[in-house]
């Protein structure tokens, strides 16, 4: 991974953010804090999109394994559809920055929005391929949303959420038509509302996603 140079002048500790689980239809938004130690690196990251599932996993135990601290948190469907997938992002990686073992001084985001935090924080726009704090935090969010759909897909298998992640893919759509909405559908997401509203068109009120 080509890594940027750590010219942000901090004395003190760096924490990489990331999320996982903003565009599916279905389920929590995750997200990680990691704080990595610069004496116990961990090789091969990069950004959990660019990973093979056999490799995040692998990378997901190194990492909980050598990191100086780590926390990983969520915001809940309902506060997805409460506040928006924005607002609710936000709200998962501070919660993922407030449950850090140790405080950072500085906070590196994956992205060009910040959430609300007391320390200094700096969001950088493709950031899971150049920051490796932030990779690790991307592959943490990315393989606990995943054991999410895991897990969900043996409680409801008509979905196919271990398949398709809770994205709207051909195959959800079809069992979101046949089958209705399931507790751990977000209701304000544009297909899950039609569905609950028994619309096959656009006519929803304003402001679904």
């Amino acid at each position: 991974m080509q890594q940027v140079a750590l010219r942000w002048g901090v004395n003190g500790l760096i924490a990489g953010v990331d999320e996982a689980g903003r565009g599916p239809l279905a389920g929590p938004v995750v997200a990680a804090a990691v704080i990595l130690d610069d004496l116990n690196p961990v090789s091969g990251l990069a950004d959990s999109k660019q990973l093979t599932a056999l490799r995040r996993e692998r990378l997901f135990d190194e990492i909980r394994g050598k990191a100086l601290c780590f926390a990983v948190a969520q915001a809940s469907v309902d506060e997805i559809d409460t506040l928006n997938i924005l607002q609710a992002t936000l709200l998962a990686m501070r919660r993922a920055v407030e449950g850090l073992r140790l405080p950072p001084k500085l906070v590196l985001v994956d992205g060009n929005r910040l959430p609300v935090l007391p320390m200094r924080c700096q969001a950088i726009i493709k950031g899971d391929a150049l920051v490796a704090a932030i990779s690790a935090a991307s592959i943490l969010a990315k393989v606990t949303r995943d054991h999410w759909c895991q897990d969900y897909d043996l409680q409801y298998p008509a979905y196919g959420f271990a398949r398709h992640k809770g994205y709207g893919t051909a195959q959800h759509l079809a069992a979101l038509r046949e089958q209705g909405a399931c507790p751990q559908h977000r209701k304000t997401f544009r297909p899950v509302a039609q569905v609950l509203a028994g619309l096959q068109g656009d006519g929803l009120p304003p402001g679904l996603t």
